[in-house]
C-alpha cells in the first residue's frame, strides 16, 4: 500500500530535480553570503529539512502517548498472570474437593 503513495511522488520528485536544473543564487539578507546552486536542489532539499522536522515533531509528540500504551500494556500482562494463578488456585480447589467427595 505504501507502494502506491510512494511510487509517483518518487516520480513526480525526480521529474521536477531533472526539469529544473538551471542555476540559481540564493542570498541571507542581512549577511553577505550567496550560494549558487540547481533550482531542483534549492527546493527539495529545504522540503526535506521541513519534513524531518515535522516527522520529529509528530514523533516527539506522540511519546506521551506510548508511554500510556506501555504502561497499559504491562498492567494488562500483570492482571493476566494474575487469572491464570486464579485460574490455576480454582483447578486446584475443584481437584481438591472432588478428592474429599470420592
Amino acid at each position: 500500500m505504501r507502494w502506491v503513495v510512494f511510487l509517483p511522488l518518487a516520480v513526480l520528485v525526480v521529474l521536477f530535480a531533472l526539469s529544473n536544473r538551471d542555476t540559481v543564487e540564493m542570498r541571507l539578507w542581512p549577511l553577505d553570503v550567496a550560494w549558487a546552486a540547481p533550482l531542483a536542489v534549492a527546493v527539495l532539499i529545504p522540503a526535506a529539512l521541513a519534513f524531518l522536522v515535522g516527522a520529529g515533531i509528530v514523533w516527539l509528540s506522540d511519546l506521551p502517548a506510548r508511554r500510556r500504551g506501555w504502561s497499559a500494556q504491562r498492567r494488562a500482562a500483570a492482571l493476566q498472570r494474575e487469572i491464570d494463578r486464579l485460574h490455576a488456585l480454582e483447578k486446584a480447589a475443584a481437584s481438591d474437593r472432588l478428592a474429599g467427595s470420592a
